[in-house]
């Protein structure tokens, strides 16, 4: 399994007229989460991309528990519990500073052959970062 914690400030532009952040914004809070993740392991998008894989999100979801508003200092909690194949998916929980559970959730991407525009499995060069996580 694979776990990181990545904390954000919430911004101004993030929240509504009643200062709580936009519920859309939390989709933009999970892609800085996996990103983060993978850059913890070792693996760009910039780098997959110039390896011509690119991953593309499948399906979203998310449960709205508790508003987090401006400037809160968020932590979004990125997990991967299964050994990905063709599909990776995401699963989130964002907490505030009291560690309140605020949103959950999670996403799936599809690994695509750029060159082909297909599905593709999961490329040798990723698993061997991700891999040692699922021993």
């Amino acid at each position: 399994m694979i776990e990181t914690k990545t904390d954000i400030r919430v911004r101004y532009a993030d929240t509504d007229k009643m200062g709580v952040v936009y519920h859309s914004n939390y989709a933009v809070y999970f892609e800085v989460g996996r990103t983060e993740m993978f850059r913890e392991i070792g693996m760009t998008y910039d780098e997959m991309e110039k390896n011509n894989v690119m991953l593309p999100l499948v399906d979203l979801h998310i449960n709205y528990k508790r508003p987090a508003r401006y400037d809160d200092l968020i932590t979004v909690t990125t997990t991967v519990k299964e050994l990905p194949g063709v599909k990776i998916r995401f699963d989130y929980q964002i907490h505030n500073e009291e560690g309140e559970l605020l949103v959950d959730g999670y996403t799936t991407l599809a690994f695509i052959d750029m060159t082909r525009n297909r599905p593709m499995k999961m490329p040798d060069a990723i698993k061997a970062k991700v891999a040692p996580y699922f021993e």
